[in-house]
């Protein structure tokens, strides 16, 4: 295979961003579902990754993650984003009572201030082809869906909220708000499979209160 053949197959800094980000919607709403967060009657499968997947139709959450996923999107090609957190709360107390953290590396390291100023922040393309990485992806959301059939029953009212860490120089939108890092008293946590785009790594850890 020549050169340039390869190069087309292989993801690029977008691609990846987007890959990146849709994984965050897939696996976010299959939390959700499964969890029993919203009624399943205000879900509807979808087939993305190679899997049917639950999707919410609710037009104010699909409102939601459009913003915040494109935001997330966005930093994810400048660098800023060290993770991202779905909260699961009690409604009535506020409890956290689980969390999915969905932390970023970016795999060519560190680079400098003036590495930045130039908008050099990261290759421009990987060295992973698609089908590799939609692969690695389908097999971490199987884990998703495998993993909360041991979590503890969520047999109360509850609420999601989306918390994104972000480097300190990260410009926040006058819209978002500034929040604490969220912990669990007496906690447990699940780590599941990692995937790489070549160019971010991503790794998927639930933390759940021990009852």
């Amino acid at each position: 295979m020549s050169e340039t053949q390869q190069k087309t197959q292989c993801i690029t800094l977008k691609g990846s961003a987007e890959l990146v980000k849709e994984y965050l919607l897939y696996g976010i709403n299959n939390i959700l579902y499964q969890r029993g967060i919203y009624p399943p009657e205000t879900f509807e499968t979808k087939d993305h990754f190679g899997l049917c997947i639950l999707m919410s139709v609710d037009p104010k959450i699909v409102e939601f993650f459009k913003v915040v996923l494109g935001q997330i999107e966005e930093w994810l090609l400048q660098r800023k984003v060290e993770r991202v957190s779905l909260v699961i709360s009690q409604v009535k107390t506020k409890e956290v009572l689980e969390k999915w953290d969905f932390k970023v590396d970016y795999e060519n390291g560190e680079i400098d201030a003036k590495t930045i100023i130039k908008n050099e922040i990261m290759p421009e393309v990987g060295k992973k082809d698609l089908k590799t990485i939609q692969k690695e992806i389908r097999e971490v959301i199987r884990q998703i869906t495998a993993t909360v059939s041991f979590l503890p029953l969520l047999d109360c009212l509850c609420s999601f909220d989306i918390l994104t860490y972000t480097k300190s120089d990260c410009d926040i939108p006058n819209e978002w708000d500034e929040t604490s890092p969220v912990f669990i008293a007496n906690s447990q946590e699940v780590q599941l499979r990692t995937f790489s785009t070549s160019l971010h790594k991503m790794q998927t850890i639930v933390s759940y209160k021990n009852t």
